[in-house]
């Protein structure tokens, strides 16, 4: 494309004296880098979820994706499909209720006749409520005596498991479930044991409830960080979040039955040093990020190569949009043979066959966008094709997934709260959020109750014993 415009041929700028020339060449060049870095804002604006690593929570809920993104519509009505297991509430039997009324009819509805005898089987109809809520308070008399024969005095002690704050073990593991899981701030939690639960608080308590709650936890969290570098495959991300007016960032390491959480203000590699050490030989899920590359064999996440193929399928030039939409369809190819695997349609070895050509044509295609010396795609390309066997670990490693879903799953919980807290103030808030949701999400992922673990816990160290383990089966 010539960058004279149509009116102004070559012929009449080279008629022109040598300075005029000089003069519009000067005024074009600078024209011509005001224009490039315009539509380079224009692209950046363009970004979205869908297209780049931005979290879908920053844009709008109201926007709506390009007509070619739209998803096609099903046809179906929206709640629960026909055929779809019913979940309701069952009857208990009545012996656990704790009151059970017999309502039997006077009259005939029809005649007005008096009616005796009673129905074999009633129409049941249960209703439950909650009962009037009042904490349950235990004194301990600790009485002083003086020795008779020495005078020595002595006061008796605490019964083993007793604490010596005024909290007990279900309260604090109530505290730190509503902070940890419910993400509510230190003032509504005190607001709702003192409005619900009549228990009177402040949010001076509340912290040192959350302190004991952290202590008892912590020999169960460390045993789970010690137990990341023995990992066959570990799935790694991380988030921007404060601790006061510090960056941070909370990362998360997901297992195959646990999860664990750590807050830290950087997000270097020394932090994967810190947590897998060199003992770490296993496979790493996660994005294109530089500091994971050091630390052991990688799977790329390909929802992120989705996103980034996307980008290049908005972008106004017309040959990154073609590569954009060659390696979208070899992306697409991808899932589809995947998820054919996973739900059993073909085997693994079925997939490994299918996933040959695929490989080698999106392989061509990266090769293609490296040697375009388009610098719009030739540094992707460049980067993906170097280290193109980070794309197929997935092809050699059984249980190697090809996304990184999972710790972004982990990580939503932890994202929301961060929004409604905007960070932790001290390093001691910020060790109990990562312990805290290190317990919450590795109870989801081996369906353990969290509050019963949480009150077990504390008994455990009220009573100075071994904290229960949070390794599966343990």
């Amino acid at each position: 494309m010539s960058p004279f415009p149509p009116s102004i041929t070559p012929a009449q700028i080279a008629a022109l004296p040598p300075e005029f020339q000089v003069l519009l060449q000067a005024v074009i060049d600078h024209y011509e880098k005001r224009i490039a870095t315009l539509e380079a804002e224009v692209a950046a604006l363009k970004k979205t979820p869908r297209n780049s690593s931005l979290p879908p929570s920053t844009e709008h809920p109201h926007a709506k994706p390009p007509r070619d993104q739209e998803k096609k519509s099903s046809g179906r009505k929206p709640g629960g499909q026909p055929g779809h297991p019913r979940h309701e509430r069952t009857l208990i039997p009545a012996e656990q209720c704790h009151a059970v009324l017999p309502l039997k009819p006077d009259t005939c509805r029809r005649c007005g006749e008096a009616l005796v005898g009673s129905d074999p089987e009633p129409l049941r109809h249960q209703v439950w409520e909650i009962p009037p809520i009042q904490p349950l308070v235990t004194e301990y008399q600790l009485h002083r005596l003086t020795c008779p024969c020495c005078q020595e005095s002595t006061c008796a002690r605490l019964p083993t498991g007793v604490p010596a704050s005024q909290g007990g073990p279900r309260l604090v593991a109530l505290v730190a479930l509503l902070m940890g899981c419910f993400r509510q701030s230190k003032r509504r939690v005190a607001l709702f044991l003192e409005s619900v639960l009549n228990q009177p608080c402040s949010a001076g308590w509340v912290v040192k409830l959350q302190q004991q709650a952290m202590a008892a936890v912590t020999p169960a969290c460390e045993e789970l960080a010690k137990q990341l570098p023995a990992e066959g495959v570990l799935r790694i991300d991380e988030s921007p979040t404060k601790q006061g007016k510090t960056k941070a960032w909370l990362w998360t390491f997901v297992a195959g039955s646990y999860t664990v959480f750590a807050l830290r203000t950087t997000r270097a590699a020394t932090v994967l040093q810190e947590y897998l050490t060199d003992a770490f030989d296993g496979v790493i899920n996660c994005d294109r990020a530089k500091m994971y590359w050091k630390n052991g064999r990688l799977q790329w996440c390909w929802a992120h190569l989705k996103r980034d193929f996307q980008a290049l399928i908005d972008h106004p030039d017309h040959q990154v949009k073609r590569l954009g939409h060659d390696l979208m369809r070899c992306t697409r190819e991808l899932f589809r043979h995947w998820s054919r695997c996973r739900d059993g349609t073909i085997t693994r070895v079925g997939m490994l066959r299918l996933m040959r050509p695929i490989r080698h044509e999106l392989e061509g295609f990266l090769l293609r966008g490296m040697f375009s010396g388009n610098p719009e795609i030739s540094g992707m390309c460049r980067e993906l094709c170097n280290h193109r066997e980070w794309l197929w670990t997935f092809l050699e490693v059984d249980g190697v997934e090809i996304t990184n879903n999972a710790s972004e799953r982990a990580l939503r919980h932890a994202v929301i709260w961060r929004k409604l807290s905007f960070g932790t103030q001290s390093p001691h808030g910020s060790q109990f959020v990562a312990k805290i949701l290190t317990v919450v999400e590795t109870c989801r992922q081996q369906s353990r109750g969290v509050f019963d673990y949480l009150t077990t816990t504390m008994q455990a160290h009220f009573a100075d014993e071994a904290a229960p383990s949070l390794l599966a089966r343990a």
